[in-house]
């Protein structure tokens, strides 16, 4: 039988502390709320105990930021999507931000089994005065253990409403996607890290965040397959492409860690559960 698991988590400024809470149908959990930069900014981890969904599966998140809340949303694991016979797993995140809420979305790589058929789903809607930092990272099969992605099919959708829209289906069949030099390159791990804002970002900030985007890029061992481009007024992208997902991590955590800072005076370090 297929899973079905909803979760609305909610962000709220309280006395000068971001609180969260939640609620859940299915087998989605929060853990305990962390505060290691301060009560300002709240983080969470968000766990999926079966641990990947296989066909039939959805997964419904739903997050909102009130004025003046700062939340980190990350995960202990990648989200795994397995072979499928039948139908497409699915998996949907919402955010909603209002008037000076922030959030950071920033969960681990999503892998995409050999046979899968998945879909991946991220909406983002901003007040003007919001601001969310997030990344997406996408691995196709398992190529250090010798499982290719031979067969199967993702589809991937990222919107910022009326303002950004990425959206692609990726097939295992379409060779010339996969391997093409104007494609994917025989790459196998596709990553974006955006800053997105809910009204136009001044031009002298988003030219700072391109700056140092580039600037680690280019001093990365991906400079070749990285670039940083701001498609729209209200948002910034770094793109890569990598054969595995720890280097493009890599470079993703490193920007995310420099934009942090410089959008928000934050220089803490990763979440612990990274190094766990």
């Amino acid at each position: 039988m297929p899973w079905h698991a909803r979760l609305a988590l909610d962000y709220s400024a309280e006395q000068q502390r971001s609180v969260a809470r939640f609620r859940h149908d299915g087998p989605l959990r929060i853990l305990q709320s962390l505060y290691p930069e301060g009560d300002a900014v709240c983080h969470n981890v968000l766990v999926h105990p079966p641990g990947g969904l296989v066909g039939g599966d959805t997964l419904d998140i739903a997050i909102t930021g009130a004025a003046g809340s700062h939340g980190l949303v990350t995960t202990p694991g990648a989200t795994r999507f397995y072979r499928s016979e039948g139908e497409a797993a699915v998996q949907r995140t919402r955010i909603t931000l209002a008037d000076g809420a922030r959030l950071e979305w920033l969960p681990l790589e999503a892998l995409c089994y050999s046979g899968c058929k998945a879909e991946n789903r991220l909406r983002l809607e901003l007040a003007p005065g919001a601001e969310l930092l997030g990344w997406d990272v996408t691995a196709l099969g398992l190529p250090n253990a010798g499982l290719p992605f031979e067969r199967g099919s993702l589809l991937q959708h990222i919107e910022v409403p009326g303002v950004w829209l990425e959206r692609g289906r990726i097939d295992a069949a379409d060779h010339r996607l996969l391997q093409s030099p104007i494609g994917l390159a025989g790459q196998r791990c596709i990553a974006s890290l955006f800053f997105v804002a809910g009204a136009p970002i001044p031009k002298a900030r988003r030219a700072m965040l391109l700056d140092s985007a580039r600037a680690l890029a280019d001093a990365h061992p991906l400079a070749m397959s990285a670039g940083a481009t701001a498609p729209h007024a209200e948002v910034v992208v770094l793109r890569v492409l990598a054969p595995v997902v720890e280097p493009a991590m890599q470079l993703l955590r490193q920007v995310w860690l420099a934009w942090r800072a410089e959008l928000w005076q934050l220089r803490s370090a990763a979440p612990r559960i990274w190094s766990m």
